[in-house]
């Protein structure tokens, strides 16, 4: 992470996920590192981690087991909530196997919340819940992050379905609190280059989490500079904090867009035409009414994959973009109005409505 650059384009959290425990707790009760995994110790990978800059991240479970049948949290929420803080640790990915249905879903979140906070180090943490109770709906007091969906795959059906299953969320997210349709698959083989540079730029448009799934020591140059893109990561970590989402289909032709700092937008021009199509090539346009703009501004138009401006333009944009791919750009009038900022990607009459019965994450 550190050599290839990865940590300067702002990727500083290593997170270990499920794995990393022995079959059964300790008798004090409490979790225990497998041996063989970490001969050093688990504390010494996190001081190792600390040590390169970097944040560390561990992984539990809100029901009895971890998907891989491992020790899970619930009813040790205390006990396993202060083993990962006297660690160091800065990250928990909580995930949702061996969870009856009759055990409510909000309140075994709820109570690893209470017990991160009781701990009093500051854990950033990070709800696997598959979009099981609709989180978006009250998530945004329990956790900083929550899944919309199932577990992605590495493939570019099973990166749609988590991309669907998260249109229409974006109102829910905001500073704190963001909508998780799961880790990126960029560098692994089951996506093309033109695929990885579409989840990439979708993915940096909903404010997901952007966290790389593919082995790092053989991601490929392209990936490497799809991951590390400047202009495209400055969207998902725009200060004014609005997720992007879809504002306009027609049929496999998508157009996604969200609301930035200084009223510019961000808009991706996205094809998912099959890839068997006789016309690989779409026309896709971006019209300024969609985006909350007068039709006759004069706005600048910022190719982001490419880093350089194409031009100055009024009333619309229009990109050719190839199948499974994205054209993603930064639109932004030459005159600037405050107004602007306040455009959101949604109707107006959706509005937030989470729950009043949970209390706040610290």
């Amino acid at each position: 992470m550190v050599k290839s650059g990865l940590i300067k384009a702002g990727y500083d959290y290593l997170v270990i996920d499920d794995g990393w425990s022995e079959l059964d707790r300790g008798k004090d009760g409490k979790i225990i590192a497998s041996e063989t995994r970490f001969p050093s110790g688990i504390q010494h990978v996190a001081d190792y981690v600390h040590a390169k800059g970097l944040k560390y991240g561990m992984y539990s479970d809100a029901g009895s087991k971890t998907c891989l049948g491992l020790p899970g949290s619930r009813g040790n929420e205390e006990l396993d909530a202060q083993y990962f803080a006297d660690l160091g640790v800065d990250f928990l990915k909580y995930d949702n196997c061996y969870a009856p249905a009759s055990d409510w879903i909000v309140d075994r979140y709820s109570a690893m919340r209470d017990a991160l906070n009781k701990t009093g180090r500051p854990i950033l943490f990070s709800m696997c819940n598959w979009g099981a109770g609709d989180p978006w709906k009250w998530a945004q007091k329990v956790g900083n992050s929550w899944r919309t969906t199932q577990d992605i795959e590495n493939s570019w059906d099973g990166m749609l379905r988590c991309l669907d299953n998260t249109i229409g969320l974006s109102r829910y997210a905001e500073p704190g609190a963001w909508n998780d349709p799961d880790m990126l698959e960029v560098g692994n083989p089951g996506l093309l280059e033109n695929e990885q540079r579409s989840h990439f730029a979708l993915w940096c448009l909903l404010k997901s989490p952007l966290f790389i799934g593919a082995d790092l020591r053989k991601l490929s140059k392209s990936a490497l500079e799809i991951l590390t893109a400047n202009e495209v990561i400055a969207v998902n970590q725009d200060p004014l904090g609005v997720a992007g989402d879809l504002i306009w289909k027609e049929g496999p032709i998508e157009v996604y867009a969200g609301p930035l700092k200084g009223g510019s937008r961000a808009v991706v021009l996205f094809n998912r035409h099959s890839i068997t199509t006789q016309y690989p090539i779409s026309n896709v346009t971006v019209t300024w009414d969609h985006l909350g703009y007068p039709s006759d501004a004069q706005a600048t138009v910022r190719d982001l994959h490419a880093a350089k401006d194409v031009g100055v333009f009024a009333e619309a944009f229009t990109a050719g973009v190839d199948i499974h791919d994205a054209v993603m750009v930064k639109i932004t009038p030459l005159k600037k109005e405050q107004k602007y900022e306040e455009w959101r990607p949604w109707p107006e009459q959706y509005t937030m409505q989470p729950s009043s019965a949970i209390s706040s994450v610290a």
